[in-house]
């Protein structure tokens, strides 16, 4: 027979475990990686930051007006006008972006709601443990992580993916007819 789970345990609020990067923080997030990809080159137009970011560019605004308050990026009026990053990326760190798109880190909660958790629930406490410990890593993860490593990464990564592809087209086109080219 199961124990009933105790008083204090049933006032828990359970809901606040779920992942929370919105949408919103994925977009702040790529519009981020792309002023920084082009941080040398000064102000982006907004819907060069939409169109390379894939992002909705009604959406984008608003976000780049948060990210433009948080002191994240800086905007230039006029013809030439758009946005920039404040600061270099490699001085921008991903946890900056999502606690101000999406306030706690995630992806199970803040660690004072957990710490409670694991203090009220002696039923599940190993279970809030292993949450804060996630969640703790994922912080350490996110506070060590800059803008500039992301776009390294993402850059060196799309070089290594295109060259492959890049080869195959050409057997297929170099070799039309023949049995080894139908087989890319």
């Amino acid at each position: 027979m199961l124990a009933e789970e105790p008083a204090i345990g049933a006032e828990i609020d359970r809901e606040d475990t779920r992942v929370k990067i919105s949408q919103k923080g994925l977009y702040a997030l790529q519009a981020m990686m792309t002023l920084a990809r082009r941080y040398r080159q000064g102000v982006v137009k907004v819907r060069d930051i939409a169109s390379e970011a894939d992002v909705p560019g009604n959406f984008l605004e608003q976000i780049l007006v948060e990210l433009r308050n948080a002191r994240l990026a800086q905007s230039v009026r006029g013809t030439k006008g758009g946005y920039k990053l404040r600061r270099p990326p490699s001085e921008i760190r991903l946890s900056e972006i999502i606690r101000l798109i999406d306030g706690p880190l995630a992806p199970y909660g803040d660690a004072d709601e957990l710490r409670n958790l694991i203090a009220q629930d002696a039923h599940h406490r190993g279970l809030y443990q292993v949450f804060l410990d996630v969640r703790d890593a994922a912080a350490h993860i996110l506070d060590n992580t800059t803008l500039a490593d992301i776009v390294e990464n993402s850059d060196r990564r799309s070089l290594t993916a295109t060259k492959p592809q890049a080869r195959r087209r050409r057997r297929v086109t170099s070799g039309v007819g023949s049995a080894r080219a139908s087989s890319y």
